[in-house]
């Protein structure tokens, strides 16, 4: 799949989601919802697209571009990528959550293989993820040259926050690479992390 998700920083959240919903009418696998409290540079809204293929997207780039182009809206970052979640064919849960993120470029192939092995490591250990995806990025736009973006969805809000944030494979495994303290430290910048809650 052809995927794009969006991270949109705005004071009108309601009527910025109005018009991307508006934007992507005929979507099928649309998500497009205000962020929830504690996120971390995520934006105000989060919207993530899936497409059969890219072919389809440039049309509704161009109808999002325009939803978008108001003064309400002061920064876009945003990502495409390909892949598919892992997970069952109904996942269920009641959050999604994008952390965008990018590697130093100077980082070497088979460090960047370890990194996102460790990253893909997580569902495996953290029962409250019900589906997950990690790609790299192909197009990036906003404060970063985004190189990865890790989504997943939880059963709920507490499932993020708590036994995610806090397990042991995060703070002893993956931590490390995010930290400027530990030999590791291959991601550079600030990341974003969003999330919103799932409809019902």
């Amino acid at each position: 799949m052809f995927n794009v998700t969006t991270l949109v920083h705005t004071e009108a959240r309601d009527a910025v989601v109005a018009a991307l919903r508006a934007a992507v009418h005929g979507v099928p696998d649309a998500l497009i919802a205000p962020t929830l409290p504690g996120v971390r540079n995520g934006g105000d809204v989060l919207m993530h697209l899936g497409f059969h293929d890219d072919r389809d997207w440039p049309q509704v780039h161009a109808r999002v571009d325009e939803a978008l182009s108001t003064p309400a809206v002061t920064r876009v970052d945003s990502v495409t990528y390909r892949g598919t979640p892992v997970g069952p064919a109904e996942p269920g849960g009641s959050v999604y959550r994008a952390l965008f993120l990018r590697v130093a470029p100077d980082t070497p192939a088979d460090v960047v293989d370890r990194f996102e092995a460790d990253l893909a490591a997580l569902p495996r250990y953290v029962s409250t993820i019900t589906a997950w995806q990690l790609s790299r990025v192909e197009v990036a736009t906003g404060v970063s040259d985004w190189t990865h973006v890790f989504s997943q969805r939880f059963t709920d809000l507490a499932g993020l926050t708590g036994p995610y944030l806090m397990h042991p494979i995060h703070w002893a495994y993956v931590d490390r690479w995010f930290d400027p303290e530990c030999p590791e430290y291959i991601v550079k910048d600030r990341v974003c992390h969003s999330f919103c809650a799932l409809p019902r």
